[in-house]
């Protein structure tokens, strides 16, 4: 027929989409909600995905960026995934605020390992990108000064360390592996007696993404990342496939972004999903392509994810009983 839909197999990557951190956080504005009422204010956004937070603002989530935005209340104040520097929680406890930590706990471990380098003595050095909310938050742990950021290899060279004081290292949870190797080799071969993290600080959830991305970008000619364009892990997942070899790669957050003129003509389509990017998402981007070609989908899974983080102890009597993903549905946002 002449009019018949060309084929194209879409290679999907698995694991992709929500981790256990983010799972977390989104439970705890639901439950939140559930348990007090509306409104539940969170500062920043819970997680980096404009459909999650609208489908949250829904519900009856308010989302703002200071606390001083919040009148004074009894209604819950949640700070994001992404963690906080400590003067936040301090300063919601001078207002008396009630508030709820959604912080991720692995980055969390981070926080907690910064903090016993610079109580032994240490200056922390934060391997990271500037601005990034988690990265903020993990240098507002410890008293300015106390911690330098690390963005580049070229930072490494130009670093001029406390003198006489020895050089522990930390990590940002969403980077990129590739890049913060070479950061990391750069550090040791300077700084042969610096510290290192007891166990690897990019998380395990970014850890999995990435190896799936390189296990598909190169049997595909292109590869689309749904996740927002604020969102770290989903950045590095677009720059692994391109690294890998993938001639396109895109970033995404819904379907209606798709550029159909660079997929023209694709044989082979891989997709995956940052973190904070529900799966539901993913398939938006599938019935997209569905309605352009005869699609075959493949799943790759590279690993297999069962770690699951408990709830704030204030909010596990909500909690329904966990369904077999460990995951909620979020139920339609407004376009």
């Amino acid at each position: 027929m002449a009019d018949a839909k060309p084929p194209l197999t879409i290679l999907l990557a698995a694991p992709r989409g929500f981790c256990a951190g983010v799972d977390r956080a989104i439970q705890i504005v639901e439950l939140a909600l559930e348990r007090y009422g509306a409104p539940v204010y969170v500062r920043h956004e819970i997680v980096h995905n404009r459909y999650v937070v609208d489908s949250l603002k829904q519900k009856g989530a308010v989302f703002v960026e200071e606390l001083d935005e919040i009148p004074a209340t009894g209604q819950p104040v949640i700070f994001s995934a992404h963690g906080v520097p400590k003067s936040v929680p301090a300063d919601a406890r001078a207002r008396n605020l009630f508030h709820l930590d959604a912080t991720c706990p692995l980055v969390t471990k981070v926080h907690r390992e910064a903090e016993v380098h610079h109580r032994r003595g240490f200056h922390v050095l934060l391997i990271g990108h500037a601005g990034h909310p988690e990265v903020i938050g993990t240098m507002g742990q410890l008293p300015e000064g106390a911690v330098t950021l690390i963005e580049t290899i070229a930072d490494v060279a130009a670093l001029t360390p406390p003198p006489g004081q020895p050089l522990a290292y930390t990590t940002q949870t969403t980077l990129s592996l590739d890049d913060t190797h070479g950061i990391v080799e750069a550090l040791q071969a300077r700084f042969p007696d610096i510290r290192a993290p007891h166990k690897e600080d990019i998380c395990y959830a970014t850890t999995n993404r990435q190896m799936a991305v390189k296990r598909i970008a190169p049997e595909v000619d292109g590869l689309v990342v749904v996740g927002a364009p604020n969102s770290s892990n989903s950045q590095r997942l677009r720059e692994v496939a391109e690294r890998a070899g993938c001639p396109i790669a895109v970033l995404i957050q819904r379907a209606t972004e798709l550029d159909w003129t660079r997929f023209a003509g694709l044989r082979r389509v891989g997709i995956t999903a940052g973190a904070s990017a529900p799966d539901l998402l993913v398939d938006e981007v599938i019935a997209a392509f569905a309605e352009r070609y005869a699609i075959t989908v493949e799943t790759v899974r590279t690993a297999d994810e069962s770690i699951t983080f408990n709830l704030p102890r204030g909010l596990r009597d909500t909690a329904d009983a966990p369904s077999e993903t460990g995951r909620r549905p979020l139920p339609p946002a407004a376009e």
